[in-house]
């Protein structure tokens, strides 16, 4: 069982963070992201994600990476459930560039008919209750829930008090998307040092499934900064620092 979960956010870089790690010679786990057991496949059991990691890992951290995990309102609870202990860490990107970058991978994915403005008025009508009914029903899924979060998965402050409020703070890092993109190694070697590993440096740390895409125009990005500026607040208010980010 992992003993680290890189929880989220998604479109924040875990992609990348989580390829730094697994070029550590003393991490592993899953070749590929998203195991996603404790949002998408919780109901397969503790024996089909055992299955996911090596039996005797020997002295070697194991870990995963799936950002749905930090958005999951059940997630806290089930992670607790079965790997008590592990090492959580969280990665935020400025919600407003996050929501562009989510839109862009639905649009790719052809998941998305709309424009970015129209997927934006559309989002609460499109996931009304839909939350309240993967908490009330375990085995719910949700497309629109899991497809069209564009904003709600950026209000941050909402999410890391449901792990708060279950796991200690020591056993939660944060990282700001920006800190790993302007200093990779700095930032891996703080995420070694929480996970307990040997300090280690890559010879490079290249942009992991970087993309290049429209802007949003400017009055989209002004409204979308006024909307994120109090849950920005929160979440800075929680963290003890302010991360710098867009504000209207």
């Amino acid at each position: 069982m992992p003993g680290f979960l890189v929880l989220g956010a998604q479109k924040a870089g875990t992609t990348a963070l989580y390829a730094y790690l697994l070029w550590h010679p003393g991490i592993t786990g899953p070749a590929w992201k998203e195991v996603s057991y404790f949002d998408r496949h919780y109901r397969r059991g503790a024996h089909w994600y055992r299955g996911h990691f090596p039996l005797r890992p020997g002295d070697r951290r194991v870990g995963e990476a799936s950002p749905g995990y930090l958005f999951h309102p059940l997630a806290p609870e089930r992670v607790r459930a079965t790997v008590p202990d592990a090492k959580l860490i969280a990665l935020l990107r400025d919600p407003v560039d996050r929501a562009l970058s989510h839109y862009h991978h639905e649009v790719a994915l052809g998941r998305e008919p709309l424009t970015f403005d129209e997927a934006i008025e559309a989002e609460p009508e499109r996931t009304r209750g839909e939350e309240e009914r993967l908490a009330r029903e375990p085995g719910y899924f949700s497309d629109a829930w899991w497809d069209h979060t564009y904003l709600a998965r950026g209000r941050y402050a909402e999410q890391l008090e449901r792990w708060l409020a279950i796991f200690p703070p020591e056993q939660l890092l944060v990282v700001a998307s920006d800190e790993l993109a302007a200093d990779p190694g700095q930032t891996y070697a703080r995420v070694l040092e929480f996970l307990g590993a040997p300090p280690h440096e890559l010879g490079s740390y290249p942009r992991v499934y970087e993309q290049n895409y429209a802007e949003m125009r400017p009055e989209t990005r002004r409204r979308l900064a006024e909307h994120f500026a109090e849950p920005n607040r929160r979440l800075y208010e929680l963290l003890g620092r302010d991360l710098g980010w867009q504000a209207p």
